[in-house]
């Protein structure tokens, strides 16, 4: 990667979004654009060719979600860095995030200018949280629940969606047992016995709607 060029790649299935991004970063000299897509599996298939610094990712895309494609980037580009944009301010949805793996979250009504902000940030090695993500993310008492990782977080939203453990298995590409292990380690964590708790519990906590296409 450059120590003078940050190379961007820009994910979001809203076309006048990343336009506005591409636009704003491509008046800076040390940024280069090397990408607009519009989903999580478009970045997962070209992503190693493009060799991006930053990605802004989009959350809610259809198809592939923006978690599963930033967990998947990651494992295969580790030194990439990915900044959230959404519109969602729930501390479940940035936490949820962050354990993916992302440096940053941003907000979709922040000025444009912040992107650059957060950005430059990341490029330190910094975790970038806008001002709304911030304030979400204030710790609460008697908050003692064991946190999901973020293969947990991933397994949780499929469980959700009702698909069994084989479908879970070949969806991730990992075994069934392994699927097994981890709906008990979930189930465990959360405290709950059934599927159907699960799926509560990811509609109470916005996790699951995480998936939705054009939110």
């Amino acid at each position: 990667m450059s120590d003078s060029i940050i190379r961007v790649l820009i994910v979001d299935d809203h076309p006048m979004v990343a336009e506005g991004i591409q636009s704003l970063l491509e008046s800076y000299d040390e940024i280069e654009v090397v990408g607009t897509l519009s989903n999580g599996q478009e970045a997962v298939d070209r992503a190693t060719h493009l060799q991006p610094d930053v990605i802004l990712m989009d959350l809610n895309m259809p198809g592939l979600s923006g978690l599963n494609a930033t967990e998947i980037i990651l494992e295969r580009l580790p030194k990439t860095r990915v900044l959230i944009l959404s519109m969602h301010d729930s501390p479940e949805y940035i936490s949820t995030a962050l354990s993916h793996g992302a440096k940053g979250y941003i907000l979709k009504d922040v000025p444009t200018e912040e992107i650059k902000q957060a950005i430059d940030a990341v490029m330190r090695g910094e975790r970038y949280l806008c001002t709304g993500a911030s304030g979400s993310l204030e710790p609460k008492d008697g908050n003692t629940r064991e946190a999901l990782t973020g293969r947990e977080q991933t397994i949780l939203l499929e469980l959700a969606q009702g698909k069994s453990n084989k479908e879970v298995a070949l969806a991730l590409d990992i075994s069934v047992r392994t699927v097994e292990t981890h709906r008990k380690n979930i189930k465990r964590k959360l405290g709950i016995s059934s599927t159907a708790g699960l799926t509560r519990y990811a509609l109470e906590h916005g996790v699951l709607q995480g998936t939705s296409p054009g939110l």
